[in-house]
């Protein structure tokens, strides 16, 4: 068959584009096969199979008259089935039965230290360990930790055991590979892969940072690892959002930044050691920004200081967080991590806005697991006899009293205007307020009369203010509210 000089020209460039796709790919990253790196890790990735003895009801007895022929009959297969009635009971105690879980984790040290996921292992009376290798061992609790579902084990091996590394969760990327391995559903070692599909999630905890990945994660899958291609891990595989209980593509990791430091505490201690601030906040929105003059949104502000290491520092209630320890705050997410991962004890500068003017104060941290919010009252004030009412901002306010304070379940002492009625086509609603909340300051000055709120929205009109930022607190938790000056 004759070949043409065109046709070996047409195939040249087919296999140069074909070696040239082949190297971008290369260049880009993408895995041409999983092979090498699921054989490296695998025998470091270990099955977790817990053991709870549950208590089992044995429901009601049946009914049998005193003297049926089947009272014989009922009362022998009660006993055989309930127990002998040694103890008094005649028979009629609670079975008890043995539950099992599945779950994964993996060796972080030669000697033995493994990491899983809280949950999978809490309340567990049994902890065994299954090895790639099908070797087993029994498994102790070295320390768990419910803010991030982490739990550290350790197993007592006559050799060293294979484990894999941690790696940097900070510098992965949306659309980078990852590895999940585990044991899903109770099927045994199992590999999945894909990308990272988003970073930074929160699902529900305060220390939350979620490497959102679309490698296929089961149930069983939790407490295994997330690897990159460094075989390194950079997550421990949590959760899965799912309308059926399988995975459509959305699992998360807890990532490694936080994974290491649980871990490296619960090593030492056997517990968390966080820092504590002691401060209650809430983010600066636009609205609350433009009522108290601010440029931007950033920092976190400041709504109650209960008694403990911001209190000795010197901060207030209004004051806006805008650096802590030399790092600055985007948020009060931010802020809750920056605190969370500072030592315990440690000295930090905070700087804080307040009134137009940054100050820096010095705190010392306290243990946030150690801290217990000091509760109290003040010393019961004279009221009038008929507190004063009035509608101000689209709610109907009245100054509280004794009556008042027992109607709320106040403590004594507390000041402030109740609102008694709103609307829900007012902007008060809207932004959340509801009947029995408790105004205690408006343009960040403490407020017991309707007197006092009228002057504070005449000073930020004169002031040309558009709207005034209010202190509401319902069931004790404070937080701000700005309103619109019509």
């Amino acid at each position: 068959m004759q070949i043409t000089l065109q046709a070996l020209v047409a195939l040249a460039m087919a296999v140069a584009l074909v070696m040239t796709t082949a190297a971008q790919a290369k260049a880009r990253g993408t895995p041409e096969s999983f092979a090498d790196l699921a054989e490296q890790v695998s025998p470091a990735v270990v099955n977790i199979t817990t053991s709870t003895l549950v208590a089992q009801q044995t429901g009601p007895r049946p009914m049998v008259p005193e003297g049926s022929p089947f009272e014989d009959f009922f009362r022998d297969f009660l006993e055989r089935d309930h127990g002998n009635g040694d103890d008094g009971t005649n028979g009629d105690r609670p079975r008890q039965r043995r539950s099992q879980a599945l779950g994964s984790g993996f060796v972080v040290s030669e000697d033995g230290f493994i990491v899983t996921n809280n949950h999978v292992i809490e309340g567990a009376d049994e902890i065994l360990i299954e090895f790639f290798d099908g070797g087993e061992l029994v498994a102790k609790v070295i320390g768990t930790d419910p803010n991030t579902d982490i739990a550290l084990l350790k197993v007592e091996s006559d050799t060293p055991l294979e484990y894999v590394p941690f790696g940097d969760s900070d510098v992965m990327r949306v659309g980078d590979w990852v590895m999940a391995m585990g044991n899903p559903l109770g099927q045994g070692f199992s590999v999945s892969a894909g990308i990272i599909s988003a970073r930074n999630r929160e699902l529900s905890g305060t220390y939350d940072d979620y490497i959102q990945t679309d490698a296929a994660i089961n149930r069983g899958n939790s407490g295994g690892p997330l690897f990159n291609m460094d075989a390194q891990v950079i997550g421990v595989n949590t959760a899965i959002l799912s309308p059926n209980g399988g995975s459509i593509g959305i699992g998360f990791a807890m990532s490694s930044a936080v994974v290491e430091r649980v871990i490296d505490q619960l090593k030492e201690y056997g517990e968390t050691r966080r820092g504590w601030l002691g401060v209650r906040i809430q983010d600066v929105t636009d609205d609350v920004a433009e009522a108290m003059g601010l440029d931007s949104t950033a920092g976190a502000l400041v709504t109650d200081v209960p008694e403990g290491p911001a209190m000795e520092a010197g901060v207030e209630a209004g004051d806006v967080i805008l650096s802590f320890d030399g790092v600055d705050v985007i948020d009060t997410r931010d802020l809750v991590r920056q605190v969370g991962n500072a030592p315990v004890g440690k000295a930090v500068r905070l700087v804080v806005l307040r009134d137009g003017q940054t100050q820096t104060l010095k705190v010392t941290l306290g243990r946030r697991e150690d801290a217990v919010a000091a509760t109290g009252g003040d010393v019961p004030q004279e009221q009038p006899e008929a507190p004063m009412q009035k509608t101000l901002l689209g709610m109907d306010l009245v100054e509280l009293d004794d009556a008042l304070r027992s109607e709320l379940g106040l403590p004594p002492g507390t000041e402030g205007l109740v609102v008694r009625e709103l609307a829900e086509d007012t902007e008060a609603f809207e932004k959340g307020l509801r009947a029995g909340d408790v105004i205690t300051e408006a343009g960040q000055e403490a407020v017991t009369s309707i007197a006092d709120l009228e002057r504070r929205i005449q000073a930020a009109r004169d002031g040309g203010r558009k709207s005034i930022l209010l202190l509401v607190r319902r069931a004790g938790e404070p937080r701000f509210v700005a309103l619109t000056l019509q």
